[in-house]
């Protein structure tokens, strides 16, 4: 019994985190104004008329440079938990903090070594 007692404001907490977005996409529905205008439905750029297609075509680096920088915000964060426990770890977790950077150097000299640059 004291086990629910002790979980009980939790489960409130997630019946109410899990409910809220709902409950305010509904509520939202109900009280909008359900009337367009053409004012509404016009596109606003800055201030001045769309022309042309919106859809633009972009080129892959510009993806492959998102996904690079996430990769290496995880490196970052990895090596901030490493070094703080680095004195504390075993010598086989030393060698695979070691093993992960040499793996990290590695892709990030084939990375600069490919003819084709990632880096805009």
């Amino acid at each position: 019994m004291s086990l629910v007692v002790n979980y009980l404001p939790w489960f409130v907490l997630a019946i109410l985190s899990f409910g809220f977005a709902p409950l305010a996409w509904f509520v939202s529905r109900f009280i909008r104004p359900t009337r367009v205008t053409a004012w509404q439905d016009k596109t606003y750029e800055c201030g001045s008329e769309p022309i042309g297609q919106a859809r633009v075509q972009f080129r892959f680096q510009y993806y492959s440079f998102g996904i690079i920088f996430v990769v290496f915000d995880l490196v970052a964060t990895f090596l901030m938990v490493w070094s703080v426990a680095f004195s504390s770890l075993s010598d086989i977790g030393k060698c695979w903090v070691i093993l992960f950077l040499g793996m990290l150097l590695l892709g990030v000299a084939y990375a600069l070594k490919k003819e084709e640059t990632i880096w805009i």
